[in-house]
Parts: structure tokens; C-alpha cells; sequence
């Protein structure tokens, strides 16, 4: 499959080519622990299987009636103030999610109105877990032709909301959360998103799923009476296809930029499983020190995973001025995505 660069493809006629970097970065996560001792007591599993085959040990999860935009709108805030612009400042706002507010509006609307972006226009990008990256280097294209200087562009999901607590195969994995960065027109050369490669395969559509609730399958009372509105998942498919792909995608645009794994200083990968994210980086060739894994304190938040390890990194002092990142992500669809980073210095977090 072809890939795409954020600075050799789609360029529009007669516009100059820009960098854009990561002006700041936040994360958000909903106050309330579900640990694995909790579950416990939901369903038939334990600590030791759940640390075992996942490595999470807790997730946030969100009280009744808080909603993605909700979570969306406090990361978004802290961004904004990090990057110390006025919400007005903001040209594009993408927001990245598998669980929307509603059908429409769309969250990004809703998310628009509730931080004062008056100037920004916007949509949802619906990519499951590989969303955020799909979302950056989208933003990043827009600021590269020149028709957009600062944009948003966040990661949030509630999937509580769409997880069955009685199959213990879904409900020990998944997380609330939701993390932000402002991405934004860099002034001369430098650091700042340097390439992207993305890809779909649809014939892996069965292996992860929410089967109702759709043009294909609309809600009745049959699909609620055969829970057909929860997260449906073959494990091992999934885990086979993340484990290659992952390896693939990272190889590939790596390649594309003339570089190795031992150029890479951080890799970030979308925090599904910690088994995935450490056989993939064994492959590729990545050392344990390079490797961001956070899966424990916060379990798998879809497309939030990527942007709160990243302000995870951050706040450990792990990224610095000129560091080579590298982004990861495998999702439902199948989608597959990556992104190279140059870091910069200036990026608030």
C-alpha cells in the first residue's frame, strides 16, 4: 500500500510548504478508579489475569451524564493554556473519537462552543484507536499548505459507555480519558511533524466491532436484548494483526526518512496491550528506554492513549528539543498509522 508524507503529497497549488509543530499538549482523565480489584467483583476474573495478559492494573471511567466533550473540553483547556493563545486564536479543531457526544452534531461542534473557539470550524474523525494519529496529520496538512496557523486536534473517548461489564474479554481493558495538543505554523526550519504513513485494511472489520446502532443495524429491541451495542472483539486476531502491522507501518516510514530504529528517541505507541507494544518494539528494534508503556494506570482510552502518554513523557522529562518520536497506532477497521515527530523544545506541557 502506498503511504502518504504531510510534506510531498496533496500540497495545494502555489502554496508555500509549512512545518508544524506541537506548540503544547495536555491530557484529562475522569477523577473515578475502576481497579482490578473492582472488577473482580463484576466478573469472573482476577488481578493476576488482567496484569497478566493486558498489564493494566486500574482505569478512569467517567460518572453517568459526563460525555466525551466533556473530557475533550478539559484537555483542550489546559493546551490552550500552555500554549498560551486565546481559544480564539484557534483556525481547526479535530476531534478524534469512536464515541461521540451524538451522531450529530458532531463533537468537535460541541467541543467548539464550549471553550470559545469563535473562529475555528471543525469535525470528527472516526479511525478507532489509530484516530489520533489520522487527526494529527491531518491538521498538520492543512497547516503545511498554508490555509490554517494553529489548530487543535484531540484525542477523547468515553468507552465505558460502550463496554459490556459482563464479558470480561472487553471490560478489563478499556479506559476513559481524553488528551490535546495545539498543533501550529512553525517559523523557519527545524523541529516539527516530519512524516506520516497511514493505511486501512476493511477485511479485518469483523474482529473488532460494535455491531448495532448503525445505518447497517439500527438500535431495537432486539440488538439491546442481544447486547449488540457493546465493543465485540476477537482477542487473538486483533493481537496478531497489531503486533505485525505495528512493526510494518514503524519500518516503513522509518524508511522512507532514511533512518533506523537506533535513530529513534521516543517511541510512542497507541497503549492497547503491553504485550503488543513490547513485541512490536523487540521487532522494529527499539530498546525498553525508548519505549513510553502507561497501559497500567490508565488502561486502553482508544484514541486518547497516544496524546496522554505523550504528556506523560513529557512531564517525566523524556522529551527534548530534537528528539526523533516516533507514533504508533493499530485500530479497529483495521486502521493503521504513524507519524514522525522532530520534537520541539518550545512545546508546553
Amino acid at each position: 500500500m502506498m503511504s502518504s508524507s504531510a510534506f510531498t503529497r496533496s500540497m495545494a497549488p502555489g502554496r508555500a510548504v509549512r512545518r508544524a509543530e506541537i506548540a503544547a499538549l495536555a491530557a484529562y482523565v475522569p477523577p473515578r478508579l475502576l481497579t482490578n480489584a473492582d472488577l473482580e467483583k463484576m466478573v469472573d476474573t482476577t488481578d493476576e489475569w488482567i496484569l497478566q495478559r493486558t498489564g493494566i492494573r486500574e482505569r478512569h471511567v467517567v460518572d453517568p451524564g459526563v460525555a466525551t466533550s466533556d473530557l475533550a473540553k478539559e484537555a483542550a483547556l489546559i493546551a490552550i493554556e500552555r500554549a498560551g493563545i486565546a481559544a480564539d486564536e484557534i483556525d481547526l479543531i479535530i476531534v478524534a473519537t469512536t464515541t461521540p457526544d451524538t451522531i450529530f452534531p458532531c463533537t468537535a461542534c460541541v467541543l467548539q462552543h464550549k471553550i470559545g473557539a469563535t473562529r475555528a470550524w471543525g469535525f470528527d474523525l472516526l479511525a478507532a484507536c489509530s484516530g489520533f494519529t489520522y487527526a494529527l496529520s491531518t491538521a498538520a496538512q492543512m497547516i503545511a499548505v498554508g490555509t490554517h496557523r494553529t489548530a487543535l486536534v484531540v484525542g477523547a473517548d468515553v468507552m465505558s459507555s460502550i463496554i459490556d461489564y459482563t464479558d470480561r474479554a472487553t471490560c478489563v481493558i478499556f479506559g476513559d480519558g481524553a488528551g490535546a495538543v495545539i498543533l501550529r505554523a512553525a517559523e523557519g526550519p527545524g523541529p516539527g511533524i516530519v512524516d506520516f504513513a497511514h493505511e486501512i485494511d476493511g477485511s479485518g472489520g469483523p474482529a473488532l466491532r460494535m455491531p448495532a446502532g448503525g445505518s447497517a443495524m439500527p438500535a431495537s429491541h432486539e440488538t439491546v436484548d442481544k447486547r449488540l451495542h457493546y465493543v465485540k472483539q476477537d482477542g487473538q486476531a486483533v493481537f496478531k494483526f497489531a503486533v505485525r502491522k505495528t512493526e510494518e507501518i514503524c519500518r516503513r516510514i522509518l524508511a522512507q526518512n532514511g533512518l533506523t530504529a537506533a535513530d529513534v528517541d521516543l517511541f510512542v505507541s497507541h497503549q492497547a496491550n503491553r504485550r503488543i507494544i513490547q513485541s512490536a518494539a523487540d521487532k522494529i528494534g527499539l530498546a525498553p528506554e525508548k519505549v513510553v508503556i502507561n497501559i497500567e494506570r490508565f488502561g486502553n482510552t482508544t484514541a486518547a492513549t497516544i496524546p496522554i502518554a505523550l504528556t506523560d513523557a513529557a512531564s517525566e522529562g523524556r522529551l527534548k528539543e530534537g528528539d526523533t518520536v516516533l507514533l504508533s497506532a493499530v485500530g479497529a477497521g483495521f486502521t493503521v498509522g504513524s507519524v514522525l515527530i522532530k520534537w520541539s523544545g518550545k512545546a508546553g506541557w
